[in-house]
């Protein structure tokens, strides 16, 4: 063989391997969007609905993920390096983070999940018919809050005087929360004081405001921050023998005393089986919009002795799940 003929194949050879990688696909990229910290929503539930669809994290597919930490403020700027990247879709929850994202693309698909009608805050145009790139998952948190109530006062007969905690950067919960809370107060003859708490240290004042006040009951309302601050909520409440009702069963696991909601695993899981079915080619236009129809009760009964309180048997006949 001729040495000019050797050098070429040698060349040729080496060169093999980059082709071939050049051919190999590309993953997709999954954008993932929330307005907190990675603990306030359930990972393994979103990466099992990717899976329940055929996605595997980090084999036929990878998630970027950005956090705003409850910094609202950082969102339009973490949308855009998504869209930048770009990713072929972005998994998203609270209306601050979606509406951050569809500002940052009318193109990329959009998948949501969020605790209200998305046709009322001008997500979609129908649940059954969303148009547009975005659809997604409504679990109904807002929607639930006049029941949440009602168990709150089944467990503690003769409260007649609720406080109720509320996120005022949150505008769209906190005036669903109150509405619906005042509705169930009016019927019922309740007194209700409004705390607006939207940093550590304003709870820490309204907890000071309620050990003086000593109201009957407490209704914490849903919102991501008041998620993230969870043990901290659930601590004061306890140390300061408040009963508490809250919309995540995060709560309960953390000593708070009960929860009533929609099952948010399930909801995550249901998002990530969207995401999927877009990144196989559905059109979030065509996806209608998911309610979630799985809802759970669990009562911490270990926190519910230390108040001094008997639960019902007839909450404990209804509870999925009550914490020793």
């Amino acid at each position: 063989m001729r040495r000019r003929e050797f050098i070429t194949l040698v060349g040729g050879a080496a060169a093999w391997p980059l082709a071939a990688r050049a051919q190999q696909p590309t993953v997709p990229l999954i954008g993932f969007l929330h307005p907190s910290a990675p603990d306030a929503y359930r990972p393994r539930a979103f990466r099992q609905g990717l899976k329940d669809a055929g996605l595997i994290d980090g084999e036929n597919s990878a998630i970027e993920y950005r956090w705003a930490d409850n910094q609202l403020d950082r969102l339009p700027t973490l949308a855009r390096e998504l869209v930048q990247r770009p990713v072929a879709v972005i998994a998203t929850a609270g209306f601050p983070s979606i509406f951050a994202a569809k500002a940052a693309t009318t193109t990329i698909p959009i998948v949501f999940l969020v605790g209200e009608d998305p046709v009322v805050r001008g997500l979609v145009a129908s649940l059954a018919r969303p148009g547009g790139n975005l659809t997604g998952i409504n679990f109904l948190a807002v929607e639930l809050a006049a029941k949440r109530l009602e168990l709150l006062l089944e467990l503690v007969p003769g409260a007649t005087r609720i406080a109720v905690l509320v996120n005022p950067t949150n505008a769209a919960s906190t005036e669903a929360t109150l509405r619906d809370v005042g509705a169930v107060a009016h019927a019922k003859g309740l007194q209700v004081q409004v705390f607006n708490v939207s940093t550590i240290r304003e709870i820490d004042a309204a907890f000071a405001t309620l050990v003086s006040e000593r109201p009957d009951a407490l209704f914490i309302a849903n919102d991501p921050f008041l998620i993230d601050r969870r043990v901290q909520l659930a601590q004061l409440a306890a140390h300061h023998s408040i009963p508490a009702t809250h919309q995540d069963s995060l709560y309960a696991e953390v000593g708070g005393l009960m929860s009533y909601g929609a099952n948010v695993g399930d909801a995550w899981r249901q998002v990530g089986v969207y995401t999927a079915r877009i990144l196989k080619g559905a059109k979030p236009a065509d996806l209608p919009v998911v309610q979630s129809t799985k809802f759970e009760l669990v009562i911490n009964a270990s926190t519910a002795r230390m108040l001094g309180l008997t639960v019902p048997p007839t909450l404990l006949s209804v509870a999925d799940e009550v914490i020793e």
